[in-house]
């Protein structure tokens, strides 16, 4: 039924250690400060370009669209170095401690102001800001995803961890969404008060990488090397079909939520009239995803396949964007933020699943190949995911500044329906192609058990032999 070429043998492989209780939650910890840099730079970072730093529209698109056609190679690559490392304390873990101050240092120096600079001159320096920015996530956030697979193996162990990473992941976009730009405010305002926001939330993104770091752990017998080069490894990769089915569940709901995150401010400030309802509308939004979503799907998840859990939560998620296109400024405040609190559930669902996913492809490419490869499918996975939410929000970016936007001033009613459209239409159309790709998700729970039957009997066999 599988290939078994390039199966290797582990001689000290043992069984497949237990999910302590508390490793979920400090697991979880990294994925709040990468959550919550990534969520500061969707939600406020492309307003503060266009509002603050003065960028025009379109050259506020190019800047992390620049910073990820670095991550077209340095992802995958990140994620194949860590496959093959071999340091005492691990292949994934060290790249933790090596990362976690150049990330807190680079997310900082996105908000620093430049003040007297020229377009242009702005333009190269939050270019080449976003540029390290994104090296330094490289550096931690490739090797951690690729640890997910490894110490969560079990089918429904993988929803439970996914689950705690999702939760504390909203924590981290609720601070992004809801108090980084009110912290900026209270520290002056401003160019000042963002550059002081900056190097307070850099700090903040650093710490938790010393408890990921000592709360984790790896398991020595999931050290299979892999003598292909990272342009073969690379090519069987994209030849995987249940991969590139992913690929296409993760890459369409992606934008719809980097479309709507970056929308939104516009969306409240210039169309509904009311920009302070917009943290309490994320709070309500992100809050109900982890209060709410989460555990509501890692418990459905008891019981369906991920792929309908998936379903379920890309339908009432376009109802939710239906939603958003037709409000208007005369809708009750109170109905905005029930359907905030709606829509969050229907995202904490796009939003846990796919990553779930990527174990149970990762342990049939294992079947196929005999080589462990999370860090070249994390790689891969996370460079695609920045990639097609920089694209979309590049070129909505484009289309604002081409609809006639003009700053900090009312805007002409094209300039509003696209703004409209944008935010809430053009999202909801990509969560209901996300949901007919995932109609071809191939991965059951069934599938799985019988994947990890056959990983076992190798296993069984390799420590027999040794």
């Amino acid at each position: 039924m599988w290939s078994t070429a390039g199966w290797a043998p582990v001689p000290d492989e043992a069984p497949p250690r237990s999910l302590p209780a508390r490793t979920p939650i400090l697991f979880a910890l990294g994925d709040h400060a990468v959550n919550l840099a990534l969520s500061s730079l969707l939600f406020v970072f492309p307003n503060f370009l266009t509002d603050v730093a003065g960028l025009r529209p379109a050259l506020a698109g190019l800047v992390p669209m620049i910073g990820r056609v670095v991550d077209a190679l340095t992802d995958p690559a990140m994620g194949r170095l860590s496959d093959h490392t071999s340091w005492r304390a691990g292949r994934r873990r060290p790249y933790f401690l090596l990362g976690m101050l150049p990330f807190g240092v680079t997310f900082a120096a996105l908000w620093w102001p430049l003040p007297g600079a020229s377009d242009n001159g702005r333009f190269a320096y939050y270019s080449a800001a976003y540029i390290g920015f994104s090296l330094a996530v490289t550096m931690i956030a490739v090797p951690y995803a690729a640890l997910i697979p490894e110490i969560a193996p079990g089918y429904h162990e993988r929803t439970r961890l996914n689950a705690w990473r999702a939760s504390f992941a909203i924590g981290g976009a609720l601070l992004a969404a809801s108090a980084f730009r009110p912290l900026a405010e209270a520290l002056g305002g401003g160019p000042g008060g963002f550059q002081k926001a900056g190097i307070l939330a850099g700090i903040w993104v650093s710490w938790p990488w010393l408890l990921v770091y000592f709360g984790t752990f790896e398991r020595p017998g999931y050290q299979r090397r892999q003598a292909e080069g990272l342009f073969e490894s690379l090519t069987s990769v994209s030849r995987h079909g249940s991969f590139r089915v992913l690929v296409g569940i993760m890459l369409t709901s992606r934008i719809a939520i980097d479309l709507t995150g970056t929308m939104f401010i516009f969306w409240f400030r210039y169309w509904i009239g009311r920009p302070g309802d917009f943290p309490i509308t994320m709070a309500l939004f992100l809050g109900s995803a982890a209060t709410l979503g989460f555990p509501l799907w890692n418990r459905v998840g008891r019981y369906l396949d991920k792929r309908t859990v998936f379903l379920f939560g890309a339908s009432s998620w376009v109802a939710a964007q239906a939603f958003i296109f037709f409000a208007t400024p005369e809708w009750p405040r109170t109905l905005i933020f029930v359907f905030a609190a709606f829509a969050g559930i229907g995202y904490a669902a796009a939003d846990m699943i796919p990553w779930s996913m990527l174990g149970e492809v990762v342990d049939e490419d294992e079947v196929q190949s005999g080589f462990r490869r999370e860090g070249i499918y994390a790689g891969s996975f996370t460079f695609l995911r920045k990639l097609g939410g920089a694209s979309a929000v590049a070129l909505a970016l484009w289309a604002l500044d081409l609809s006639g936007y003009v700053q900090n001033q009312a805007q002409a009613e094209g300039t509003l329906w696209t703004i409209r459209v944008l935010t809430a239409a053009l999202p909801g159309l990509f969560v209901l192609l996300a949901g007919v790709v995932a109609l071809r998700y191939p991965l059951s729970q069934k599938r799985h058990e019988e994947i990890l039957a056959v990983l076992a009997e190798r296993r069984a066999a390799a420590r027999g032999a040794s």
